[in-house]
């Protein structure tokens, strides 16, 4: 995956996305992302079966958040705002 040269973003198929937060740690970052591909599977699955898809697609927002990958961007907060960030999301997913 590329990398923009301040690492802030990441580049996919010619479009810039914001890269995860690199100082959470990885245990942390694993759960945050399962909780996040669980999400989006339920958004399809409600989407499928015509039901309002709003409940999932919050944890969606919860986890990209959670990631520092939407919200205040991760290089402008403190170290100690992003280790709320990380676990407010990870104790609210879980």
């Amino acid at each position: 995956m590329e990398h923009t040269e301040d690492g802030h973003y990441v580049v996919i198929s010619g479009r810039r996305w914001r890269a995860t937060d690199p100082a959470i740690p990885e245990d942390v970052a694993a759960q945050l992302r399962r909780a996040l591909m669980a999400a989006r599977r339920e958004v399809g699955v409600l989407l499928r079966a015509e039901k309002d898809p709003a409940p999932a697609r919050a944890r969606v927002q919860l986890a990209k958040v959670a990631l520092g990958e939407r919200g205040v961007p991760w290089w402008e907060q403190t170290p100690d705002e992003r280790r709320r960030r990380w676990e407010t999301g990870l104790a609210d997913l879980t």
